[in-house]
C-alpha cells in the first residue's frame, strides 16, 4: 500500500514547513494508519492494547510506543535497507538505542528547516560544536546535524572542538572581538569544564547546551547548569536543544528552559501511572506528566514515542522538561531534576 496522498504531500522534502496546526492532526492520523499497517512491531503493540485503528480519530487516542523498544527491536515502517543507523550515546550501564533511518535527506530537511525557523540562515553564524563524547564514537545524529550546519555556515572558524579548550577560548575571544554572531553548541559537561577554566564576557555568542554528563560530573538540574553558565559567561540566558536518537526532529529553547517545537513535531504529556491517558493543557490549565512526542519526520520508523522524560506543558504548547521518570534508565543526554 502506498502512502496516503496527504501524508506524501505534507512530508515531502522541502515541504515540512507547509504543516499547519490544522494539517497536523489530519497528517498524524494518516501516518498512524500507515504505520499501523506497515510497522510489524507497532502493529503488534497496538493489538496488545486492543486498539482498533478505525476508532482512532484524535491524536490523544493514538498509542505511543515506549522509547525503550528502540533498544531491543528494529523499529521500521515498510521494509528497507537503512541509509544510516543512528545510535544513542548512553552510558556504560545502559543499552544503546538504534534508529534505522530510511532517508537521510528527510532528517537533513527536518533539522535544516527547524534551525532556520528558530535561528535563521546558518550562513549568518559562526557555528562551533563542543561535543567531545559524541565525536569519540560513530553513528551520532547530533554530530551529523552539527557537521551539516557547520558546512552551511561556511565561516572560516566554524568547526568541531574535542578537548582543546585553550584553543576554543582563543577562537571565541577572536570572534567576540570581530563582533561575529556565534553559536556554541555543546554537551553539558564540556560546557561546564569550559566555563570553569575560561570564564569570559560573551556579547555576540549564543550558548546552546544539548544535555549530557556522560558520567563525567554529578547530575544537575537544567536550572543549576544554566545558572553556572550564565554567571561564568555573563549572559542572560542559555539556549537548549531537546532531541534524541529516536527522533528525527528537535525542539529548541531560546531561554529559561522553555521549549517550542517545529510545526511537524508536538509534545503531549500523559499520566505517569496511566500511560494511555493523555492530559490536555488549556488557557487555565498547565499540566505535568510523562512526555509523549509526535514526530512526523519519523514516518519510516515510528512517529509516536512515549519517552522516559517528565515535563510541564503550557497552554501555548511550549513545554519545560522537569527531569526523568522514576525507575527509568539514565539516558546519556539527560539532565536530572532533583
Amino acid at each position: 500500500m502506498k502512502l496516503n496522498s496527504s501524508v506524501k504531500n505534507i512530508t515531502a522534502l522541502n515541504n515540512l514547513t507547509a504543516i499547519t496546526k490544522e494539517d497536523f492532526t489530519r497528517v498524524a492520523l494518516n501516518i498512524f494508519q500507515f504505520q499501523h499497517r506497515h510497522n510489524p512491531l507497532y502493529h503488534q503493540f497496538c493489538n496488545a492494547l486492543h486498539i482498533n485503528p478505525s476508532s482512532v480519530t484524535a491524536i490523544n487516542q493514538i498509542p505511543f510506543l515506549p522509547v525503550a523498544f528502540f533498544k531491543t527491536h528494529t523499529i521500521a515502517t515498510t521494509t528497507f535497507e537503512p541509509a544510516a543507523v543512528f545510535e544513542s550515546s548512553g552510558t556504560t550501564q545502559t543499552i544503546n538505542s538504534k534508529h534505522f533511518v530510511k532517508d537521510i535527506a528527510l532528517y537533513e530537511e527536518s533539522f535544516n528547516t527547524a534551525f532556520r525557523l528558530f535561528y535563521g540562515d546558518p550562513k549568518d553564524w559562526c557555528i562551533i560544536a563542543l561535543l567531545p563524547s559524541y565525536l569519540e564514537r560513530s553513528n551520532s545524529s547530533l554530530i551529523m546535524m552539527a557537521d551539516k550546519l557547520i558546512e552551511q555556515s561556511a565561516h572560516a572558524q566554524s568547526g568541531f572542538y574535542l578537548h582543546d579548550l585553550e584553543k576554543l577560548h582563543y577562537t571565541i575571544t577572536s570572534l567576540e572581538n570581530q563582533q561575529q554572531k556565534t553559536l556554541l553548541l555543546g554537551v553539558t559537561f564540556a560546557l561546564l569544564d569550559f566555563a570553569e577554566q575560561y570564564p569570559m564576557h560573551l556579547q555576540y555568542t549564543t550558548i546552546m547546551e544539548t544535555g549530557g554528563m556522560k558520567g563525567r560530573r554529578r547530575e544537575m538540574t537544567r536550572q543549576e547548569v544554566h545558572d553556572i553558565l550564565c554567571t561564568s559567561f555573563k549572559v542572560n540566558v542559555i539556549h537548549s536543544e531537546y532531541g534524541m536518537t529516536e527522533l528525527l526532529s528537535q525542539a529548541y529553547s531560546t531561554g529559561h528552559g522553555i521549549f517550542s517545537c517545529p510545526p511537524w513535531m508536538k509534545v503531549l504529556v500523559r499520566e505517569e501511572d496511566d500511560p494511555l491517558t493523555v492530559l490536555s493543557a488549556n488557557k487555565e490549565n498547565i499540566v505535568s506528566g510523562a512526555v509523549n512526542v509526535i514526530d512526523l519526520a519519523n514516518i519510516y520508523s515510528c512517529s509516536f514515542i512515549a519517552t522516559d522524560d517528565a515535563a510541564k506543558l503550557y497552554p501555548d504548547e511550549s513545554f519545560e522538561i522537569l527531569g526523568r521518570l522514576d525507575n527509568s534508565d539514565i539516558r546519556g543526554c539527560s539532565l536530572l531534576s532533583l
